[in-house]
């Protein structure tokens, strides 16, 4: 029985895939034992607390590379974020992407020496690495210069119950909880330059007028770093009337989901991703999707998306004017969506993942 360990995260894209492994591992055959890094004397939220703090542990390492391992009594330590130290037994290292190496532009600078620092210090002490998409491995290789025979790629996924419609009911409660019309213009994700919602908010405003007093924009995320003149150009949008609004508090996964099923179109032209889970959502709630042509989200959508140069706002617009104008166009996509959601499910992915700890041990 595989005994792997994880260190906590909140409900961002590794706060997802965290949670979604520890609630499906057990399935595939692995007994787990949740561990959280504790912060000075505060007991850890989630999970037991390892022995000690991460920086501790990652002073020693410093002072004496390679001499000292952490004792855990488990076949498999599994860190799904960057905090890796040498443990005694093997450490697989679930790294998603390269974004402050390959972007530091789009990064906090105050963190983004932090951030480099640690993902090639993952990337060496890691017994094995998992990449969430070919694309990943292709970036790991190019900035880490991790060996790509200790890479498994494995990629991200969606709980199949989002393949089931949620009740109608629910969703029209959670939409008139928040002021939504059904049909809006959908994007999840935390506001931060990579995203490209100033391209989206260009498109959506370049929209005819009577597309726009019919669909409403509706973005969900927090903010993020780097993002001060979006926010202020969003609040603006909505003052002005202009059919945007933010849910920046939107924390219930019921409700997002809820709000995934109100949609009309949802529209993930991002810049740069090493995986992308909203495509994956929203396929999953049956809503067809406008997504970029670069990085890993080809690989994800696998043609069930419409792909446009995330720079080019026109594009973006002609394609979401494309899924509200074109029925035919718009149900192959829903098709082939909810198609590609159930070959990416969290199930797959733990089965997957419990393959390379049986590797290892």
């Amino acid at each position: 029985m595989i005994e792997p360990g994880f260190t906590g995260g909140r409900l961002d894209g590794i706060g997802v895939y965290t949670d979604a492994l520890l609630r499906h591992l057990p399935a595939a055959d692995c007994e787990v034992q949740p561990f959280s890094w504790p912060e000075g004397q505060t007991p850890p939220s989630e999970g037991r607390a390892l022995p000690q703090s991460f920086g501790r542990a990652t002073m020693v390492d410093l002072l004496s590379p390679g001499a000292h391992r952490i004792h855990m009594p488990l076949d498999v330590f599994h860190v799904p974020d960057y905090r890796v130290v040498r443990m005694d037994c093997p450490v697989v290292a679930t790294l998603h992407d390269a974004l402050p190496i390959k972007h530091p532009e789009w990064c906090n600078p105050r963190l983004r020496g932090l951030k480099n620092w640690l993902q090639r210090k993952a990337a060496q002490k890691a017994d094995h690495v998992i990449a969430v998409s070919q694309y990943a491995v292709e970036e790991l290789v190019e900035c880490f210069g991790v060996d790509e025979r200790r890479i498994s790629v494995v990629p991200n996924g969606v709980d199949e119950a989002w393949l089931e419609a949620p009740a109608p009911e629910a969703v029209a409660a959670t939409l008139a909880a928040y002021g939504l019309r059904p049909g809006y213009f959908l994007f999840v994700g935390t506001l931060q330059p990579r995203k490209n919602v100033e391209r989206l908010l260009d498109a959506y405003l370049a929209l005819p007028q009577p597309v726009r007093d019919e669909r409403q924009l509706v973005i969900v995320g927090n903010a993020g770093a780097r993002s001060e003149a979006l926010q202020r150009r969003i609040a603006a949008a909505a003052q002005d009337g202009a059919g945007v609004i933010w849910l920046n508090r939107l924390t219930d996964s019921a409700q997002l989901r809820h709000v995934y099923a109100g949609a009309g179109v949802f529209v993930f032209a991002s810049l740069y991703e090493g995986f992308g889970i909203p495509l994956l959502e929203a396929f999953a709630s049956g809503v067809p999707v406008v997504t970029s042509n670069v990085t890993s989200l080809p690989e994800v959508a696998d043609g069930a998306a419409l792909e446009v140069d995330p720079l080019d706002a026109g594009a973006i617009r002609d394609a979401m004017l494309a899924l509200v104008r074109e029925p035919a166009l718009r149900s192959r996509c829903i098709a082939a969506g909810r198609a590609r959601a159930a070959q990416l499910t969290w199930s797959a992915t733990a089965r997957k993942t419990a393959a390379v700890y049986r590797s290892l041990i």
